[in-house]
């Protein structure tokens, strides 16, 4: 338990966005212990109650239970008397965590299983907007492979090929050709890259435009909007290469005008509103649309049911609020009590992967430089373990630096003036995060 009067909280995942999670809620002077299900190198650290400005004063602590071992999970939180569980990965949302906590009588925050299926099943949600009239790509489904490539032939256009199930964010690509789209759903119906989660696919136009995301904290009820952000998911420069979970992000993204945004709340309002007749349960959590801004309007491109990696590290550091207060009242269904106040000024995360990512890697490779105490620049870990005393690589996305700063190129200046300091054996990232829009921010 956290010290004396203060409340304790676990998040579960170890990942980037679980390290931004946790480093973010130990800032809430209402909390006195953090813990990390399983955690990373970087989710371990000592309280210090006196912090200012972005230091944690909680303790964090990692715990070695796999984010899809439910039953330790709920043990863990029970025997510990935690007082909020925040739940990162999705796939511990599809496996019903929120709905095991609640059974027994533990907070969590996240959606159940049933509404978590915005995220799970592509199928489900393209379904869901198409009968609510959320604007979305058109579509169709298929399970097999003949079928699919028939209707992309006859189609004409270009088109985006997704798994239906979850994929670890790898499971959707953006197709230029008939060519490109018949290897895609080679590889999921015929090759069964993705296993279960590919034995269904959506094929969708491919919308053109600016794409965005955008995150809302949602009670069941209310919904608060954060800062729009912008993910780059190509491994290269110039978007170019296979897709990744994410290369880098930034918040907010300049230049969005308010006739853009009041569409965007309200099909994130649609959204959190009808779904329970749709599934007889609340839709509690982050609800994070992926859009496309069309010349017709914004469409959603996805759903995700969580925060996103790394738009959370993008977004969070800009959070002037209590992020535990917050969740809390989410989980207890009065957002529209608390207030959701944020920074001025930009945030870019970006990310430093393993060689190789996102295809096969190598682990246990030193990473030096993690000693430097950067000003305006938060370093949050992802793909790392300790090993004798060593930070060490331990996944294809390793690590992600976030700048601060008053506008989006300075923020980008500060995340890659801190990125020189960092350094492994085939250290990638992209140098082109956010390129675009710097001369819209300034």
């Amino acid at each position: 338990m956290g010290r004396l009067g203060l409340k304790s909280v676990l998040v579960v995942g170890s990942g980037g966005r679980e390290h931004a999670l946790a480093w973010a809620l130990a800032q809430s002077p209402q909390v006195g212990q953090v813990f990390v299900a399983p955690g990373n190198a970087g989710t371990e650290w000592h309280a210090n109650p006196d912090a200012a400005g972005w230091q944690p004063r909680a303790s964090s602590a990692n715990v070695p239970i796999p984010a899809d071992d439910i039953p330790a999970l709920v043990a863990f939180a029970r025997d510990q008397q935690i007082d909020l569980t925040v739940i990162g990965p999705e796939l511990s949302l599809s496996l019903g965590i929120v709905d095991a906590f609640e059974r027994a009588g533990l907070k969590a925050f996240g959606p159940a299983k049933d509404a978590a299926q915005l995220e799970w099943s592509k199928h489900f949600s393209k379904a869901f907007m198409r009968g609510n009239g959320i604007p979305t790509a058109e579509y169709e489904t298929f399970t097999d492979y003949d079928s699919a490539a028939r209707y992309v032939r006859d189609l004409g256009k270009p088109v985006v090929v997704k798994a239906d199930g979850l994929a670890a964010g790898k499971g959707v690509v953006v197709c230029d050709t008939a060519e490109d789209a018949e290897i895609a759903l080679r590889r999921c119906l015929v090759e069964h890259e993705f296993g279960a989660a590919g034995r269904r696919v959506i094929v969708e136009e491919r919308l053109e435009g600016q794409e965005l995301s955008a995150l809302a904290f949602c009670d069941g009820e209310n919904i608060e909007m954060m800062p729009f952000s912008r993910d780059h998911k190509r491994i290269f420069d110039g978007d170019e290469g296979p897709n990744t979970g994410g290369m880098g992000a930034f918040a907010p993204v300049p230049g969005i005008a308010y006739d853009i945004i009041r569409p965007i709340h309200d099909l994130l309002r649609r959204t959190v509103t009808r779904l329970p007749k749709r599934i007889g349960t609340p839709y509690v959590g982050v609800l994070y649309a992926g859009l496309m801004l069309t010349t017709d309007g914004p469409k959603v491109l996805e759903f995700n049911c969580r925060f996103g990696d790394p738009e959370t590290q993008a977004i969070l550091p800009l959070l002037d609020a209590d992020l535990y207060e917050i969740l809390t009242a989410c989980v207890e269904g009065r957002l529209d009590e608390v207030g959701t106040h944020w920074r001025r000024g930009a945030c870019a995360a970006v990310v430093l992967s393993s060689p190789g990512y996102p295809g096969d890697y190598p682990t246990g490779l030193p990473i030096s430089g993690l000693d430097a105490q950067p000003e305006n620049a938060v370093v949050f870990h992802a793909g790392t373990a300790r090993l004798n005393g060593q930070v060490v690589t331990a996944g294809g996305r390793v690590l992600s630096v976030s700048g601060i700063g008053d506008d989006l190129p300075e923020a980008l200046r500060r995340a890659y003036a801190h990125i020189e300091q960092i350094n492994f054996e085939g250290k990638h990232y992209r140098r082109d995060i956010g390129l675009t829009y710097q001369e819209q921010s300034s």
